[in-house]
């Protein structure tokens, strides 16, 4: 090929595009009598399609205007957020898909931040709250053609063991300074994906507690050589548990706590006091999935 050719441009084209609305703050109070519940949504709206004319001839005729899709997610709230973040995603991708005529595919994209009752003289109150730990996630994408697909998932779930860890028996070579160890803190923040497929009748508020439970619950039960033991045995214990999930996915940072050094000051430290270090940390991925 010469010079030449190799500076001819090509045609020039559109590729893939989508747009949406990112960032929707949605708070709704379920005002039960005197008992009050809460739940707290951000979310994220795209829609793919055939937006060719907006793009390159500046047309936006039958484009939803973002706008409106972040009034759309308000207004259905009213009536149609009345259990699970994933049967109201599923409500706004049927009517998105309804209603933009533009829109072939359809994402929505949900972070529900958990809040638990505060305890006030000794019992929980009934309409305060606070804030509590690990993110629950939720995306639903549909189709012109019927086709749905749902996930689920955890973020920000920060999970600690002091002992039943270690990590022995790993390559060495001149510049390993680590030592090996079958008794170490074994620390880490779940990041978890997991899919339903093309289900969009379960129970997923009963499927996600019953999975995070499980989580927690396989993290404790065995002696873990490595972070990416741990992954598989929690990934293997959720599938074998709910038939409904295909394949799990888990990041797993390695939270180090390290002992630290109290001999230079003439004290003891026989695992008591660590330090938390923070960065850099090992980072293990992995998905666990059912084979075909």
């Amino acid at each position: 090929m010469t010079d030449t050719a190799r500076r001819t441009p090509g045609k020039i084209v559109l590729g893939h595009t989508n747009y949406g609305k990112s960032d929707i703050r949605l708070v709704k109070v379920f005002r039960n009598q005197e008992r009050h519940e809460i739940k707290e949504l951000r979310i994220d709206v795209s829609q793919e399609g055939d937006f060719t004319a907006a793009h390159v001839e500046g047309d936006n005729t039958g484009l939803m205007a973002t706008d409106t899709m972040r009034n759309t997610v308000y207004a259905l709230a009213r009536d149609h957020l009345t259990t699970s973040a994933e049967a109201f995603g599923i409500e706004l991708v049927r009517h998105f898909l309804e209603a933009a005529p533009r829109a072939n595919r359809v994402s929505v994209r949900m972070i529900e931040y958990p809040w638990e009752r505060i305890e006030a003289a000794g019992r929980p109150h009934e309409h305060s709250f606070v804030r509590g730990s690990g993110e629950r996630i939720a995306e639903v994408t549909g189709d012109e053609a019927g086709n749905f697909g749902v996930e689920a998932g955890i973020d920000d779930l920060l999970v600690l063991k002091t002992t039943n860890s270690g990590w022995a028996g790993f390559l060495r070579d001149r510049f390993t300074t680590l030592p090996e160890t079958d008794d170490r803190i074994l620390s880490t923040v779940v990041t978890s994906r997991w899919s339903y497929g093309g289900a969009t009748d379960l129970d997923f508020d009963g499927l996600w507690e019953g999975i995070r439970r499980r989580i927690l619950e396989s993290f404790t039960d065995h002696y873990s050589p490595s972070v990416q033991f741990t992954l598989h045995h929690m990934g293997k214990a959720v599938l074998e548990s709910f038939p409904e999930v295909e394949w799990i996915h888990f990041s797993l940072p390695n939270r180090h706590h390290l002992l630290y050094d109290l001999e230079r000051f003439g004290i003891e430290n026989e695992g008591v006091v660590f330090h938390a270090d923070a960065e850099p940390y090992g980072l293990i991925e992995g998905t666990v999935e059912r084979s075909s």
